[in-house]
Formats: C-alpha cells, sequence, structure tokens
C-alpha cells in the first residue's frame, strides 16, 4: 500500500506543481488538487506510523 501511495503522490505533485504555474495557486482546480495531495499524504503518514508502531 505504502508504494501505490507514493506513486499516486508523486503523479498529483507533479500535476499540482505544471496546473500551478499555468493557471495561478487559486484557481479552484489548483485547490482541488493541493486538498487532495494533503489528503494522500495524510494517509502516507498514517500507514508509516502504524508501520513503525507495529515495529516495537
Amino acid at each position: 500500500m505504502e508504494s501505490v501511495l507514493k506513486r499516486r503522490i508523486e503523479k498529483l505533485r507533479r500535476k499540482l506543481n505544471k496546473f500551478g504555474g499555468e493557471r495561478g495557486l487559486k484557481d479552484p482546480e489548483v485547490i482541488r488538487m493541493s486538498q487532495q495531495l494533503d489528503h494522500l499524504l495524510n494517509q502516507y503518514y498514517e500507514v508509516n506510523r502504524y508501520q513503525q508502531l507495529s515495529f516495537w
């Protein structure tokens, strides 16, 4: 699951950088993508946190 999240994060990050540069950071679509990226990053950190806790 972690590698799937990483790929989705990187893909969305590249797309967000492109759109942000073209449309500006206040564009509604750019804001929506940014929120999606935040959500994916939160999921990624939760997965990693759980894995670290499971290690102990």
